[in-house]
């Protein structure tokens, strides 16, 4: 039994992995634009938007002050290549960071179901749902972490650049700041990918929980023909969409916060607005309370649109990518391995009678 198991739990791990990876590398592609602006605002210490000009003078005139007049500029001084600028760390931290987290998200569910059938961890309570998303998070957080470093870097430096590619990067951080320096931000971004993930996954689950529900009741009350509560692809994009939002926006003053942790001594041109020098925040509790002081509330949210208008399609391209995926590559594995389990017979079989061959001879 333990055997016939085995291959079949390392299958659905191989499912899983791939599932994550090549989803996180369509969704992290498509919304790279978008992160790059979300991005420059919130290393911005001068204010993002034309109102907040007006009313704080703490810093000098802003670079960007609006989603529009971000993309133009970006566009008019890098050329649309400026729009993937650290796409490639992203890919290698999103990959596998995804393949990461849903492998051991469903590693998880399936200890707390008791079973490996993705059916039956839609059953889960909801708190276990939120806190399995979250462990799962934090697990691929620590595995993919310096890659988010670097991409980071590359895509908030402008022009010129201070780092032509991402190895003299990542040569520049441990020469300067050591093996620790790859980490840096790493506190505030597990404090913030707790309840991300937790409510990203959390939610997804109740979101389609409840789609299932209104698939039932429809077909049973409005004589649409046979019950059935199985989830279209738009009401998975849906549950993604709305997944997505919900998360981000309760998350989004920790990413902040980890953002400008991460670019801290990065030399931009003055044109990008005021550096964030080497040690600027003591801490993540310490940071909060400066932007807070120095750039109001609003601080906080700085790149909130820009975030939310990339993270609700990116949530819902992953999750509707990932189903699909994991059903086409469960299916393509299932049928190797009984095309090698047939294979196996015959010489099974070729085996035996030559046994018993030679004990007759014998």
């Amino acid at each position: 039994m333990g055997s016939e198991e085995e291959p079949s739990q390392m299958r659905r791990a191989l499912v899983d992995s791939l599932a994550g990876a090549i989803s996180g590398g369509i969704s992290r592609t498509v919304t790279s634009p978008l992160d790059v602006i979300k991005i420059r605002f919130q290393v911005q210490l001068e204010p993002t938007t034309s109102w907040g000009v007006l009313q704080r003078d703490v810093y000098g005139p802003s670079k960007y002050t609006g989603l529009l007049q971000a993309t133009k500029d970006i566009l008019r001084e890098e050329g649309l290549p400026g729009f993937w600028r650290g796409n490639v760390p992203a890919l290698l931290m999103y990959m596998p960071y995804t393949a990461i987290q849903f492998t051991v998200l469903h590693k998880l569910k399936t200890f707390a179901s008791g079973s490996s059938r993705t059916e039956d961890h839609l059953h889960l309570s909801p708190y276990l749902s939120y806190v399995s998303g979250a462990l799962a998070g934090c697990a691929a957080t620590v595995g993919s972490y310096p890659f988010d470093l670097l991409r980071t870097i590359l895509a908030s430096q402008g022009e010129p650049k201070v780092y032509p590619n991402m190895r003299s990067a990542f040569v520049d951080i441990i020469k300067t700041r050591g093996v620790r320096g790859l980490y840096s931000g790493l506190s505030p971004t597990l404090v913030e990918i707790i309840p991300y993930a937790g409510l990203q996954f959390g939610s997804y689950d109740t979101f389609k929980r409840s789609m299932m529900s209104w698939n039932r009741y429809k077909y049973s009350h409005l004589n649409l023909g046979s019950e059935d509560d199985s989830v279209s692809s738009f009401q998975l994009f849906l549950c993604g969409f709305a997944a997505g939002t919900f998360s981000k926006a309760a998350c989004h003053p920790l990413d902040v916060v980890k953002k400008r942790f991460q670019i801290e001594g990065l030399k931009r041109h003055p044109r990008y607005g005021a550096r964030i020098e080497s040690s600027t925040y003591k801490g993540m509790y310490h940071a909060l309370k400066e932007i807070v002081a120095k750039e109001g509330f609003g601080g906080l949210y700085k790149g909130l649109f820009p975030s939310l208008v990339k993270s609700a399609p990116a949530g819902a391209v992953t999750f509707v990518a990932y189903e699909y995926i994991s059903d086409w590559l469960e299916s393509i594995l299932i049928v190797i391995y009984l095309c090698l389990e047939e294979a196996a017979v015959p010489l099974d079989l070729a085996v035996d009678t030559r046994i018993g061959s030679k004990a007759g001879v014998e």
